[in-house]
């Protein structure tokens, strides 16, 4: 999959989402090449080339302020958003990705990684690395909260890049690796009997029917000393508990020499989420040979086991022998409880939420509700008590859970999951969010216990306005699949008989409404399949949801006040054409001044009078009768009024102004020179007197330059040129942060394009309200 030259401007932003499909065999016989789907469970390697004119190094990297640096970050599932992260930059090295899927606390919160841009980077990450699934990648040109500020101009370093990502892939998925040379063994499953429990599963009688039993199509396994073998188990619906256990462990070989007591063996299993498992890359792993694996709440999706066997010759006696082999069986065991019961013992309710979409939206947004006879259907509010769990777990307080799943459809990768709670109590619940598993109160990815206990602070977790009656929070940019809640809750039926707590669940496209300072905006990604959304602030307000306030209410007054007052400049050229009673140009100049006070009430009649005032004076100053005059000033409105209504904002109108101001300057003097000097004839024939020749040519040139030094106040240019200096310097000091100040130079002088880019952009000069 190809992406061609983009250009990417100042505070830019672009999103790629690595999706492919299989179009070709590749040259191994064992692998495919891939372009255009979301990574296999099947696929080897993940190559991606990005060329770009982005020159930095490490030592410019250390003086680049990070709101200005291109940086390039990788997400699992949905678009990377850095404007939260205070990840330090990293080396222009790319190292290994963290895949979101060990089982530890907070696993989606370390889910993304930035690194500066370079001028070419290329990388190939295995499925030793990196996951199955979407992977995104995010090209940011700056980040902070300037990144969504409104701006009047867009003036800073741009860059292009091109990208190329390919996948190469296993033709079977029981072939696996980087090089797919490792066969992997699928597991069939069958429901199991309730007389063949093992006493390890806390299980009661009301979940004999949910025991699912997993055995491989060979009943017996035989490893040597250090040699894995390497299994996979597709988990669905909403499992419990998953457990490994070996069995019947015994020696096999031709060598009839030797002893060793199997049960010091180590037979150690390694489990990963997604991936093959690793002895330093994994999830879980212990010895099996002396208690069962157990994971609490396994992700859906597909696992893989590595068994490793070792210490094998030890227990022969140091012999190093290929030909003995320790062997056991194995049988893996998936808990599931009951349609709408979940938790250890199976207890505890579970809810399916139902999608509501909401009326008329820009991309998709929703509310949930539990599908329940308990909740009405006529508001995205729903009340908690009425579905909470009855009973606690092994009757210890606080440890009551009510669990509620909801679905994240396929394209809405980047919406945000709102979460508040609201009571006419003390609110004594504690939240646990967990994508694709069931959360508990070791293991989750997002959390809320009270105001000092959360999430907040961490990458995706926004937290707005809590108190004790009240709870109030985002997930931001969360990943399309089944992320499941529960309420952890103090199982005082006191509490709870007089509390009346309401719950809401949706899904919305910009967190807070852009918190009344700006506007939602969405679009799509590159490959057009995940729509996204984003803030664009106003100007005295940043950050992702605008919350920053980056110019105070007094700041903002200061700089309009600044702005319109700059405007006053056009009083003395309007005071000096009034005097000579240039009419015309007196308009010209009363009228630009006026409306480039107003400025974004009409925008049109400000850049196309201040267009028309810098022509009209260079036609000024070539001294011809008025029919002249206004036929080379017609003639220039005309082009100064299309450029002002095609690309005002453009900087290449200051070249284009000055340039028909120059033309119809020349145009003016050679009018005036031929009607002043039309009656000086040079004869065509020989002159023999050359010095009577030469004696007229200097007679004309000491004419003509008695007639400049008459025609202008040398003074006054000089004042010109230093205004037009100030205005330069103003120019080149110009950032966006600062525009307010230089704008006040720059809208009333006009001077060649500088280096750099440059942009103008409309925006209101006020705050917007939402």
């Amino acid at each position: 999959m190809s992406y061609s030259k983009t250009k990417l401007k100042s505070y830019g932003w672009h999103y790629i989402r690595v999706t492919m499909l299989q179009c070709c065999v590749g040259l191994h016989h064992s692998r495919s090449i891939y372009g255009f789907v979301e990574l296999p469970p099947w696929f080897s390697s993940m190559s991606f080339a990005l060329e770009s004119d982005v020159d930095l190094d490490t030592k410019s990297i250390g003086k680049i302020s990070k709101s200005t640096l291109p940086m390039i970050c990788i997400r699992n599932g949905s678009p990377p958003l850095p404007d939260l992260s205070n990840t330090t930059v990293k080396a222009l090295v790319l190292g290994t990705f963290t895949n979101g899927s060990f089982g530890v606390t907070g696993g989606l919160q370390n889910t993304e990684q930035c690194y500066p841009m370079q001028k070419i980077i290329r990388a190939r990450l295995t499925n030793e690395q990196i996951s199955p699934g979407v992977w995104y990648f995010g090209l940011f040109n700056g980040i902070g909260p300037m990144r969504t500020r409104g701006r009047m101009i867009n003036r800073g370093p741009s860059y292009t890049f091109s990208a190329n990502v390919s996948v190469e892939g296993c033709t079977t998925s029981t072939m696996s690796g980087q090089y797919c040379n490792q066969t992997v063994n699928p597991l069939s499953c069958v429901p199991s009997d309730s007389s063949n429990f093992t006493e390890s599963l806390p299980i009661n009688n009301q979940t004999a029917d949910n025991l699912v039993s997993c055995r491989s199509s060979f009943e017996n396994s035989c490893h040597v000393d250090g040699e894995p073998k390497i299994y996979f188990l597709d988990i669905m619906g909403l499992p419990e508990q998953l457990t490994v256990t070996v069995m019947n462990i015994r020696f096999s070989g031709t060598n009839s020499n030797f002893t060793g007591n199997v049960s010091e063996i180590s037979v150690t299993c390694f489990a990963r989420h997604g991936t093959i498992p690793l002895p330093n890359l994994h999830d879980y792993s212990t010895d099996i040979n002396k208690a069962p694996l157990v994971i609490r709440s396994p992700k859906v999706g597909r696992w893989y086991f590595t068994i490793l066997p070792v210490n094998l010759s030890k227990e022969i006696g140091g012999i190093q022998d290929p030909t003995i082999k320790v062997c056991y069986s194995m049988e893996w065991k998936v808990l599931e409880c009951p349609l709408g019961k979940a938790g250890p013992k199976c207890t505890q309710e579970r809810y399916t939420l139902q999608t509501v979409v909401r009326r008329s939206p820009t991309f998709f947004e929703a509310y949930y509700l539990p599908v329940s006879e308990k909740v009405s259907p006529d508001s995205a509010n729903f009340p908690l008590e009425p579905l909470l769990s009855n009973n606690s777990n092994g009757g210890e307080l606080g440890d009551s859970w009510t669990y509620f799943l909801m679905d994240v459809p396929r394209g809405a990768a980047a919406g945000n999951i709102h979460i508040r709670l609201t009571s006419d109590v003390k609110i004594n619940y504690e939240i646990y969010a967990r994508f694709s598993a069931l959360p508990t109160h070791d293991t989750w990815d997002y959390f809320y216990a009270n105001k000092t206990s959360s999430s907040d602070g961490s990458l995706f977790f926004m937290l707005y306005n809590s108190s004790e009656e009240s709870v109030n929070f985002y997930i931001l940019y969360v990943r399309e699949g089944s992320w499941n809640f529960g309420l952890r809750y103090l199982n005082s039926s006191r509490s709870m008989s007089k509390a009346q707590t309401t719950m809401s669940i949706s899904l919305e496209r910009c967190p807070k409404r852009c918190s009344s300072h700006g506007q939602c905006q969405s679009t799509l990604d590159a490959s057009g399949l995940t729509a996204y959304s984003y803030c664009s602030c106003d100007r005295d307000h940043g950050g992702f949801d605008c919350s920053v306030e980056l110019v105070s209410h007094r700041g903002h007054i200061w700089q309009a006040i600044s702005l319109i007052a700059s405007n006053a400049a056009a009083v003395l050229p309007a005071y000096w054409a009034l005097r000579q009673k240039a009419f015309a140009e007196w308009v010209l100049f009363t009228s630009s001044g006026i409306s480039s006070g107003l400025y974004h009430a009409c925008d049109f009649m400000d850049f196309w009078l201040s267009f028309m005032a810098v022509v009209s004076t260079f036609v000024y100053l070539a001294a011809i009768d008025e029919g002249s005059r206004r036929t080379i000033q017609t003639a220039a409105s005309i082009l100064t009024a299309l450029m002002a209504a095609t690309e005002a904002t453009s900087s290449a109108n200051i070249v284009l102004v000055i340039a028909i101001g120059a033309v119809g300057l020349l145009v003016g003097l050679l009018i005036e020179f031929s009607t002043k000097f039309r009656s000086i004839s040079f004869t065509t024939g020989f002159h023999v007197n050359v010095l009577q020749r030469w004696q007229t040519i200097r007679d004309s040139l000491r004419s003509l330059i008695k007639t400049l030094l008459k025609r202008f106040q040398w003074g006054f240019v000089l004042a010109g040129f230093v205004a037009l200096a100030m205005a330069a310097t103003s120019w080149k000091l110009e950032t966006p942060e600062n525009y307010w100040i230089s704008h006040n130079y720059i809208n009333n002088e006009n001077e060649g394009t500088p280096e750099g880019n440059y942009e103008l952009t409309r925006q209101d000069s006020l705050p917007r309200e939402a």
